[in-house]
């Protein structure tokens, strides 16, 4: 992407305990990423608050949020963590994104109708229009690559629709101001202020699955906690739930392929390729041919070996919130300094005087 700075830029919501499907298909990516460029993560907490909050537990879930990135190895002074309300930036360039995003794209987002369920119509106009606010969230740093799961593919679709209308519509304005960059468009050059983000999909666990139902993702909102990893959970709860993980009477199969229409053999599958940092592949050829009696027992102990000294760290962070609240704050500040070099640009760009 010609011009642009390379920045990372993800998020997470603070709503309840993070999972190790947060960790396997986020957390664990953005550790990753730290070595190969800047990063920026947030806990977005103004996402948060489209649906009820209550205050204490909002708070509380930001601190612990921020102990999971800290305790699985994001460095906040490499690289930036901070709360997302902190930066009054984020809601400004939102604001612009609703008045350039178009109806007909957000009335195709599958997530609204997810979350809002049958009674749409008593939904707040934040849930609708919060695809906007992502792409904010990412635009506001002009963000080059964000690492998302399967199912946030279509918010970066968005965003990127977004970019492309305001540059467009901009054009003329942002090559006389001298504020664009060059970037490839397909065969064409051209001169654009936001970059066109890639999302960062992948890795064998991109999309970890209930414990108790392989079709369903696994959350942090699932009625049951034994259909999870909890990032909080001790080592004999970890090892009790990969247990008592739901299978299938087969034995593993030799490869990749007999996994189909098996989800619960390819969720466990899965996971213990994305803690080993190794191939479904690569665990078939260990233990293709096994019995679970005999592979759920490795994949306990690998998962307690993981997760058990990360919860450790977080339950370490979070006992002291003055320390996790510094971290937000230096971040925070650090944050704001670059977005309101964005904000002070896409306003001379737009024409908004201040």
């Amino acid at each position: 992407m010609t011009g642009f700075h390379q920045r990372v830029f993800s998020g997470v919501q603070p709503t309840g305990n993070l999972t190790l499907g947060n960790y396997l298909g986020a957390i664990k990516r953005f550790v990753a990423m730290q070595a190969e460029m800047d990063c920026i993560y947030c806990v977005v907490d103004l996402h948060a608050i489209t649906l009820p909050q209550d205050p204490a537990d909002l708070i509380a879930s930001t601190r612990a949020v921020t102990a999971a990135f800290l305790a699985s190895g994001i460095d906040p002074k490499a690289h930036i963590v901070f709360n997302q309300s902190r930066v009054p930036q984020h809601a400004e360039l939102g604001w612009v994104f609703n008045c350039i995003a178009r109806l007909g794209w957000l009335n195709r987002m599958t997530q609204f109708k997810d979350k809002a369920g049958k009674n749409a119509e008593a939904a707040s106009v934040g849930l609708y229009a919060y695809p906007n606010l992502m792409a904010a969230d990412m635009m506001v740093y002009r963000a080059t690559h964000v690492p998302v799961g399967e199912d946030q593919k279509q918010h970066i679709e968005l965003t990127r629709d977004i970019a492309q209308k305001f540059n467009n519509d901009y054009s003329t304005r942002i090559a006389a101001l001298g504020l664009g960059h060059e970037m490839r468009v397909g065969d064409e050059t051209v001169n654009a202020f936001f970059p066109l983000i890639e999302p960062v999909i992948g890795g064998p666990a991109a999309r970890v699955m209930s414990l108790r139902d392989g079709t369903k993702k696994m959350s942090k909102s699932d009625p049951s906690d034994m259909s999870r990893i909890n990032l909080t959970d001790d080592a004999d709860t970890i090892a009790k739930k990969v247990r008592k993980a739901v299978s299938d009477p087969l034995p593993l199969p030799e490869t990749v392929d007999g996994l189909k229409d098996r989800p619960e053999a390819d969720n466990l599958v899965g996971i213990y390729a994305a803690l080993a940092d190794v191939t479904k592949d690569a665990v078939l050829a260990e233990f293709g041919g096994a019995q679970f009696s005999a592979f759920k027992p490795a994949l306990a102990d690998l998962a307690v070996q993981k997760i058990e000294p990360i919860s450790a760290e977080m339950r370490r962070i979070t006992a002291d919130p003055a320390y996790v609240d510094g971290v937000l704050k230096d971040g925070g500040e650090r944050a704001g300094a670059i977005a309101e070099e964005t904000m002070k640009a896409v306003k001379q760009i737009v024409g908004l005087l201040g």
